[in-house]
């Protein structure tokens, strides 16, 4: 997959962790770097949590029909 591609030659290839403790750590920095700061082309030069928050904010909201309206005594029906 092209994300552990890029984590490879981004990261591991180039520090070259001593051990676990160490990767964990490096690695964990990494994806943040990667989910916050990172413009990645395939999103329109937006980093994924732009990506992730903007579509949050966009909640569906409902479709009330007349009568449900009415019941909710926002308008009257005739």
């Amino acid at each position: 997959e092209r994300l552990w591609r890029t984590v490879k030659y981004e990261n591991i290839y180039l520090k070259h962790y001593q051990n676990i403790s160490e990767a964990r750590e490096g690695l964990t920095k990494y994806f943040d770097f990667f989910n916050t700061k990172r413009f990645h082309s395939s999103l329109n030069d937006l980093t994924p949590a732009q990506i992730y928050f903007e579509s949050q904010s966009r909640v569906a909201q409902p479709i009330l029909i007349p009568q449900q309206l009415y019941l909710l005594n926002q308008i009257s029906v005739s």
